[in-house]
C-alpha cells in the first residue's frame, strides 16, 4: 500500500528506467546532506484528516506525506485519488499504510483519529475509549519519530493533548493541541463581519478550553492596531456586554451548527491545522492560540493541564507563551475553565 507502481520500472524485468532517461552531468557531487526534506503524518484519514492533508498539499509544506488509518481500503482510496492530482499538485510523495513504521523520521505528526460518540453514551466513557485508541496510536509515533512534534486535533482535544504528552514521553514544547486556533478564527470573522473589515485586520483571541468554558480575550482586541473596548471608552460610545457574550456563544455554537447541517466540520480546520504546520516547518515564530503545558500561566495551578494560550509556535514547537494583559475577571474565567479539564482529567485511567 506504501505506493504506487513507480514510472522508473517500467522497462523490461523492472528495469529502472530513469538512469536511461537521464543522464547525470560531468564532476556532478551527490546532493547537500543539509537540504532539508519536510516529512508529515497525519493520522486517521476521516472527513477532518483528509481536509488537513488536502490543505497541506494546496499549500505545499511538505516533500512526503503519509496517511495512516486503520481502514485499508478507505486509505488506498485517499491515497490514490491525492496520487492522481498529482499534475496540479505540487511535488509531494504520498504514501499511506495501516502500519505506523511508515511515519518513521516524521517532522510532525497530526492526530486526528477518535471515536465517535454512540447515542446515550457519557462525554466521560467516549473520552475513555479515546485514551484506549491514543494508547495504541502514540507510542509507535514517539519511537518511529523520536524528534517529531505531536500536533493532536482530536477532540475533546485539551485532554487528550494531555494524554498524548503522558504517552509519548516528550518535552512539552513538542506536544500541542488545534485548542482554540480554529475557535479565534470564527471570533475574528464575527467581529470583522460586525465592523465591516478585513478578518486579517483584527487581533482577537479565545483561550482556555476548547469547548463550553472557552474563554474571550474582549480586552486586547484591537482592529488595524486600534483597541476597540478603549478606543470605545475614549469616545464615549456605549456597549453592551450581552452584545459581546452573544458574539462568543456564536463563536462556540459555530461547529456545532456546522455538524447539525452538514454533519461534521473538515474545511476550516483543515486551514487552521495548515496554518498551524507552516508556523512550525518553517520556522514563522507566529503567534496561535493552541493547547500547551499551562501550569503556572495567569494563575493556572492544581496539577498539569493542556488549555489554550497565546503561544509562539516555531520549528521547536513551543517557543514560549505570550504574556497578554488579562483582566481579572478573564484571568478567573481561565482559572475556572482549566479546572473543569482537571476534573476529566482526574477521572481518567491513563
Amino acid at each position: 500500500m506504501h505506493k504506487t507502481s513507480s514510472a522508473s520500472s517500467l522497462g523490461p524485468g523492472g528495469l529502472d528506467l530513469t538512469q536511461a532517461f537521464f543522464k547525470p552531468i560531468q564532476s556532478a557531487a551527490p546532493p547537500s546532506p543539509t537540504k532539508r526534506h519536510t516529512k508529515i503524518s497525519v493520522i486517521g484519514a476521516g472527513n477532518v484528516g483528509m481536509a488537513i492533508a488536502q490543505t497541506i498539499l494546496t499549500q505545499d509544506l511538505a516533500d512526503e506525506l503519509v496517511l495512516v488509518d486503520a481502514k485499508p481500503d478507505k486509505l488506498r482510496g485517499e491515497m490514490l485519488d491525492l496520487q492522481h492530482a498529482a499534475a496540479f499538485l505540487p511535488r509531494t510523495k504520498i504514501l499511506a499504510s495501516v502500519d505506523y513504521e511508515i511515519t518513521v523520521g516524521s517532522d510532525l505528526c497530526i492526530v486526528t483519529a477518535g471515536a465517535r460518540q454512540i447515542p446515550g453514551e457519557s462525554r466521560l466513557n467516549l473520552i475513555q475509549r479515546n485514551v484506549s485508541l491514543f494508547q495504541k496510536i502514540i507510542p509507535p509515533l514517539a519511537r518511529y519519530s523520536p524528534e517529531s512534534i505531536l500536533l493532536i486535533v482530536s477532540n475533546p482535544v485539551d485532554v487528550l493533548t494531555y494524554v498524548a504528552w503522558k504517552l509519548s514521553g516528550f518535552p512539552s514544547n513538542r506536544v500541542i493541541g488545534s485548542g482554540t486556533n480554529l475557535d479565534s478564527s470564527r471570533f475574528r470573522f464575527l467581529i470583522a463581519d460586525h465592523l465591516d473589515v478585513n478578518a486579517q485586520d483584527v487581533q482577537a483571541y479565545i483561550v482556555g478550553e476548547h469547548g463550553d468554558s472557552s474563554v474571550a480575550l474582549w480586552s486586547s482586541i484591537s482592529v488595524g492596531g486600534v483597541p476597540v473596548l478603549s478606543f470605545l471608552e475614549k469616545q464615549q460610545i456605549a456597549y453592551e456586554k450581552e452584545a459581546l457574550a452573544n458574539i462568543h456563544k456564536a463563536v462556540i455554537g459555530g461547529a456545532y451548527e456546522v455538524i447539525s447541517l452538514k454533519g461534521y466540520t473538515s474545511w476550516a480546520i483543515g486551514y487552521s491545522v495548515a496554518n498551524l504546520a507552516r508556523s512550525i516547518l518553517r520556522d514563522q515564530r507566529k503567534i496561535h492560540p493552541i493547547s500547551v503545558l499551562a501550569k503556572g500561566f495567569y494563575g493556572v495551578e492544581g496539577g498539569d493541564v493542556f488549555l489554550s494560550l497565546p503561544t509562539q509556535l516555531g520549528r521547536g514547537g513551543v517557543l514560549g507563551v505570550t504574556n497578554v494583559h488579562l483582566t481579572e475577571e478573564e484571568a478567573q474565567q481561565l482559572r475556572d475553565s482549566a479546572k473543569t479539564i482537571l476534573e476529566v482529567q482526574n477521572q481518567l485511567n491513563i
